[in-house]
């Protein structure tokens, strides 16, 4: 396991980078943490560094949004938390998501956990009474 720190918002671009140096090639990452503790704001500086363009926030409501990066890659982004039962990712086909050659990043994994991948990176974020964000990969 690794453990990344991000102390501040002027930090978060050095960290993204080196969170996609860390990972290579791994594509499926499960984003585990309570609201507000930065999971969102991780997701748009990974995006920002992969030279996405369009406006990157949360897919509470749509569930999934799709962005390109600089070199034309696909990048899902998802948001589980509305969901009720598992049985819900099904109605949206998650697994042409989550086995295409596209990074995913899912938020509130937790109300899918048996249908990620075995490959999955599994980040776990939290935050110290001083606001530093602390992410242990695994």
């Amino acid at each position: 396991m690794k453990a990344l720190k991000i102390n501040s918002l002027e930090e978060i671009h050095a960290v993204a980078r080196e969170f996609l140096q860390l990972v290579g090639n791994k594509k499926v990452f499960a984003l585990y943490g309570d609201m507000g503790v930065g999971k969102t704001t991780f997701i748009k500086a990974i995006c920002e560094e992969l030279g996405v363009q369009d406006s990157v926030n949360s897919p509470s409501f749509a569930i999934v949004n799709e962005y390109h990066s600089a070199t034309d890659h696909i990048i899902y982004h998802f948001d589980f938390y509305r969901i009720e039962e598992e049985e819900e990712a099904y109605d949206f086909g998650y697994e042409d998501y989550f086995y295409s050659d596209a990074m995913c990043f899912i938020e509130w994994p937790e109300k899918i956990e048996s249908l990620l991948p075995k490959e999955t990176v599994v980040i776990h974020f939290s935050e110290t009474a001083n606001g530093t964000r602390i992410l242990n990969i695994q």
